[in-house]
């Protein structure tokens, strides 16, 4: 019986992983659709959502399940409902693939993206991809190390974000303002994305050691003393 039941955990976090690399590749797919005008790869994106959403569907049915049948105590309780909360991450993740595929439907054949912001979008979308392999890779390994990692590399997506930004409040940006829309919802469907991914890392982390990563964190970095001037000498009576 208890074999059974572990299993049933186990096939929890493989739902989790294999929801991770989907949306991965979402994001990747998605990416190629805004940048070339594929309208093919934008409807597959689109139409391939629909499994993200049927692997959590199916995982919160078998989380409610393990909780009613079983009853489960201590590090496996934190395991069904962490898994539900990274199944949720999972899930906005693949809606905002969905999201960028939706606006290269939307834009074609037009390109939603200027050539000259062709290469900045285009490392958003590698590092988001990158980014949620990663946390794929932290829900297989359960390495707090590795997950802890993903909010300073998440840093490199605030920056193009940031950058982007700055390309539309030039006096220089001739595109319009239907395409600053259109980069400005871009840029903010990569940032969200990125941040469900670190989202999912922080979670294995709680899911491993029972603390908050932002506590861990706060544990692990050394304490700065602050420095003391030094007493004044005694004047001479």
């Amino acid at each position: 019986m208890r074999d059974a039941y572990h299993e049933e955990l186990d096939s929890i976090g493989d739902g989790l992983v294999e929801m991770a690399r989907l949306v991965g590749s979402a994001i990747g797919r998605a990416t190629t659709a805004i940048l070339d005008s594929d309208l093919k790869l934008a409807e597959s994106v689109i139409e391939a959502d629909k499994r993200v959403d049927e692997l959590q569907h199916d995982l919160e049915a078998r989380a409610i399940a393990l909780l009613a049948r079983q009853q489960p105590v201590a590090t496996d309780l934190r395991i069904v409902v962490t898994s539900l909360r990274m199944s949720a991450d999972l899930e906005r993740s693949g809606d905002l693939a969905q999201h960028v595929a939706k606006l290269a439907r939307l834009r074609f054949p037009e390109r939603a993206v200027p050539h000259d912001l062709h290469a900045t979008i285009l490392e958003m979308g590698q590092l988001a991809q990158r980014l949620m392999a990663k946390a794929a890779e932290v829900i297989v390994t359960k390495d707090v190390d590795l997950a802890l990692q993903l909010e300073q590399d998440d840093d490199a997506m605030d920056l193009l974000h940031r950058t982007l930004f700055q390309h539309l409040i030039d006096e220089r940006w001739k595109h319009g303002i239907e395409t600053a829309v259109d980069v400005t919802l871009l840029g903010r469907y990569y940032e969200r994305f990125a941040d469900h991914a670190v989202s999912v890392a922080k979670r294995v982390v709680f899911l491993v050691t029972g603390e908050h990563a932002d506590e861990l964190q706060a544990e692990t970095q050394p304490e700065i003393q602050p420095e003391v001037p030094p007493m004044p000498a005694a004047e001479e009576g």
